[in-house]
């Protein structure tokens, strides 16, 4: 219970910076109705934790104040809206130019992801290759498991997709990522689920003894 009323306390904290900019720990104390030892506690671990960083403040008179304020890593904690704006713009897109023209801008950045991190599994047996593959997924939220359940076949699986609702709109976007896979892996694979289909993962089946 003291856990989870200290986790509750520091995302109020978080919240109060987010929403009130840099404060010190006596405006924290106040607005908490908490002791100023239980504020630094807190800031203590959130500090640790790389979302708070301390600033300090000139007064006109008396001695400097620190404040506290957010750090970059702290924005991923809020909620975002991307996948809105996303869809409105690659609507807008089609409108002017067609869809054809949606299709080739994931095209393009089909192409790039394959630059990027053809390095990454170029050379190697098949099995690194794919946790290659589920590491640099992993670096972008897809969650990915994967495992052998026969000689020369191997089941890769997604259990988020951060493109999900743009993918169910733009269903290219799907055959992008399964062309992005084949090349990677330099193998044959086949998509037997989809997030975006209403599956509950996307998996993938990868034959090959290479």
């Amino acid at each position: 219970m003291n856990q989870e009323h200290d986790a509750s306390t520091r995302k109020v904290l978080l919240t109060m910076l987010k929403t009130q900019g840099p404060m010190t720990v006596n405006d924290m104390s106040k607005q908490l109705g908490i002791t100023e030892m239980a504020v630094r506690r807190h800031l203590n671990t959130l500090e640790k934790d790389g979302l708070l960083e301390t600033k300090l403040v000139r007064q006109a008179m008396g001695r400097p104040s620190h404040t506290y304020l957010l750090t970059a890593a702290s924005d991923d904690l809020f909620p975002k809206k991307y996948q809105h704006l996303t869809l409105d713009l690659l609507g807008e897109l089609a409108a002017v130019a067609g869809e054809e023209q949606v299709d080739q801008l994931f095209d393009r950045r089909k192409d790039r992801l394959i630059e990027r991190y053809t390095d990454q599994t170029e050379g190697k047996p098949l099995p690194e290759r794919i946790q290659a593959l589920a590491d640099i997924q992993n670096a972008n939220g897809y969650m990915v498991e994967w495992e052998q359940p026969e000689e020369g076949m191997f089941v890769f699986r997604e259990h988020n997709c951060p493109i999900a609702q743009v993918a169910q709109q733009y269903q290219h976007a799907c055959s992008c990522e399964l062309a992005m896979f084949r090349k990677l892996l330099d193998a044959e694979v086949e998509r037997t689920e989809c997030l975006a289909k209403g599956g509950a993962r996307c998996t993938y089946i990868i034959h090959g003894n290479k």
